[in-house]
């Protein structure tokens, strides 16, 4: 397949989108350079200058923190829609070893937090789209591009996008080593909170230690859960699974705690639904009936291998893969767009403290997304 640009142009775009800090401010983003309102209005110029036809919107999801949506041009009104939607937030920079905005480049590989997941594809899709200017307007497709906000926690942006908008097939970008995910697992964060009386630790009697009751529920996890997920199973995606991931409690050593808190990361497959929530929250009450619980959700993943641009990606050596991770791709099928997620780059390097991509995986991705567009033409 023969690339038509120059691979600096994935690579610079890539550089400029990772300088540019967008960090999901939930939990503990590690900067106060939070949220994704310039990284999308980076984007927004970008699509604006090299595409003056394009209508290009920053529709505001969250206070400061907007989608960036494009429509390109088309010949013919009523065509079928076919979106790329990579999302702009990144994770948090905490413990990172290198400069996670600096986007330096060393051994082929650019380095920085975003660079795999998913700058790198992002880059990847607009140097595609780039390339394939001229024939954009002429495709069988009506050709439309979102950078997501909040991916990285409660995705907010595919949420918006979804429920205003469809589409014949949604690629979100993540990396996923030009294979396309048509199926992967869905999540459960729980949030568990035990509550106690604080006193002197000197009378621990005279109180109610809150570490104790959640000592009984995290061996109820490890114990008794983790092996009754294991009959929640799916042929490409594997059984559930449950890991216990923070926990928290008290003030002080002398101090009878008065609150614990474990955050647990549940992966669901297909089918597990709200039987199986109810039947997991009274496991874990059961020894413990004051536990407190709260819960944020993301879906399951999956779209039918056979879909008509699926088997065009086949064309190109890509294959239909599951994964264990979950993504906007969820969201866009649940309101009846068909998504996958793809790209280029690999999940290994995500979210690491050295995180990058080689230029080598920018370049192939622009070119394969180029060349996909390419067969849509009088299709």
């Amino acid at each position: 397949m023969e690339a038509t640009h120059s691979l600096p142009s994935a690579a610079a775009l890539c550089q400029e989108l990772i300088r540019i800090p967008s960090v999901n401010p939930d939990d503990n983003p590690g900067t106060a350079h939070t949220g994704e309102e310039r990284c999308a209005q980076w984007i927004a110029a970008w699509i604006r200058r090299e595409f003056p036809d394009a209508s290009v919107t920053t529709p505001e999801v969250l206070p400061g923190r907007p989608n960036v949506i494009a429509r390109f041009p088309s010949n013919a009104p009523n065509k079928p829609r076919l979106l790329f939607a990579p999302h702009t937030d990144t994770v948090s920079i905490a413990g990172m070893t290198i400069d996670p905005f600096g986007g330096e480049i060393r051994d082929g590989k650019m380095y920085g937090r975003g660079a795999s997941d998913t700058k790198g594809p992002m880059a990847s899709m607009l140097a595609a789209l780039h390339a394939a200017r001229d024939v954009l307007p002429y495709l069988s497709h009506e050709i439309w591009f979102a950078g997501l906000a909040g991916e990285e926690a409660g995705q907010h942006g595919a949420h918006a996008l979804a429920a205003s908008e469809t589409f014949d097939l949604v690629i979100a970008g993540e990396p996923t080593e030009l294979d396309f995910v048509h199926t992967h697992k869905g999540s459960m964060f729980l949030s568990l909170t035990t509550r106690g009386i604080a006193v002197h630790s000197a009378k621990p009697e005279a109180g109610r230690n809150a570490i104790y009751p959640m000592a009984d529920v995290l061996r109820v996890i490890r114990d008794e859960l983790a092996d009754w997920l294991k009959g929640f199973t799916h042929p490409v995606l594997g059984h559930s699974t449950i890991s216990a991931g923070t926990i928290r409690g008290g003030s002080k050593t002398n101090v009878v705690p008065d609150f614990c808190q474990t955050t647990v990361d549940i992966r669901l497959v297909p089918g597990q639904d709200a039987d199986f929530e109810e039947a997991l929250f009274s496991k874990l009450r059961s020894v413990c009936p004051e536990l407190e619980i709260a819960v944020s959700r993301a879906l399951p993943l999956y779209t039918h291998p056979a879909h008509p641009l699926l088997e065009k990606l086949k064309l190109q050596g890509a294959a239909a893969v599951g994964a264990p991770w979950f993504c906007d791709a969820a969201v866009f099928a649940k309101h009846g767009s068909p998504a996958i997620a793809m790209g280029p780059g690999s999940i290994a390097q995500a979210h690491t403290k050295d995180e990058w991509i080689s230029l080598a995986d920018l370049e192939k991705g622009a070119v394969f997304f180029e060349h996909f567009l390419r067969t849509l033409k009088n299709a």
